[in-house]
């Protein structure tokens, strides 16, 4: 007997504080097919990131896993003004389709928005919006939404500096610059990850070689001249 994937979680809103029920993939089917150079994951039957954002069907208030869990008196406030007072009933705790998943993502950016909600948070939804416009193929929203999620990156990186932990960061932030087609931006983010001796991260090293050689050969065909760093065969 196949196994359903999908299971529920109880929540509690930060909001309302009412319970409510949200789907959830099982671990042992959230293995990708295939993930792009983005993160990007494709999957075989259900999609997670479909489920990510959760909606309290009560009150409105949309939040994720790493959203703010105790709201101030003020984001409470806000959203009530905002959203709150506007909702009307529905009910996201099941099957997702696509369409559903998008909607969700879009409300919990509004929410994200209106409360002040951590840029990081704000950022992810972002790039998850111009993942689901990826997956219908959309590349016009898609391009649009990599663009707000580049720009609310390089906010995080701001707010935060480069520390040993941001190899990530620093790589994203090169490879939604390339994305776009902002190579010579691409190139400075990926030479930073790839020549900062403080960063140890392996993966995000060899990654951003990799697309170093991608947008090397990007360029080439494009035509467009290589900054200095780039005149060499390789990144390293």
């Amino acid at each position: 007997m196949e196994l359903e994937p999908l299971y529920q979680i109880k929540i509690v809103c930060p909001h309302c504080e009412q319970d409510f029920q949200t789907s959830r993939v099982r671990p042992s089917l959230k293995k990708a097919i295939r993930t792009d150079s983005d993160f990007c994951a494709y999957y075989k039957n259900e999609n997670p990131d479909f489920y990510v954002v959760r909606v309290c069907p009560h009150c409105g208030f949309t939040s994720t896993e790493h959203s703010t869990v105790q709201l101030s008196d003020q984001q409470n406030k806000l959203f009530k003004e905002k959203i709150g007072n506007r909702w009307q009933s529905r009910e996201y705790g099941g099957h997702r389709s696509w369409e559903d998943a998008l909607e969700t993502y879009k409300l919990g950016l509004l929410c994200a928005q209106v409360i002040g909600e951590k840029e990081r948070v704000i950022s992810s939804l972002l790039q998850h919006i111009a993942w689901m416009y990826r997956y219908q193929g959309n590349e016009e929203q898609e391009l649009r939404f990599l663009q707000f999620s580049l720009d609310s990156y390089i906010r995080v990186y701001e707010l935060e500096g480069v520390g040993a932990n941001n190899a990530k960061l620093l790589y994203l932030i090169g490879e939604l610059h390339r994305r776009i087609g902002n190579f010579h931006e691409a190139v400075r983010w990926f030479s930073r990850v790839i020549n900062d001796k403080k960063i140890m991260d392996a993966a995000m090293i060899r990654a951003s070689r990799e697309q170093w050689a991608v947008l090397r050969e990007q360029m080439l065909a494009k035509d467009i001249s290589l900054p200095e760093e780039m005149q060499g065969a390789s990144s390293s």
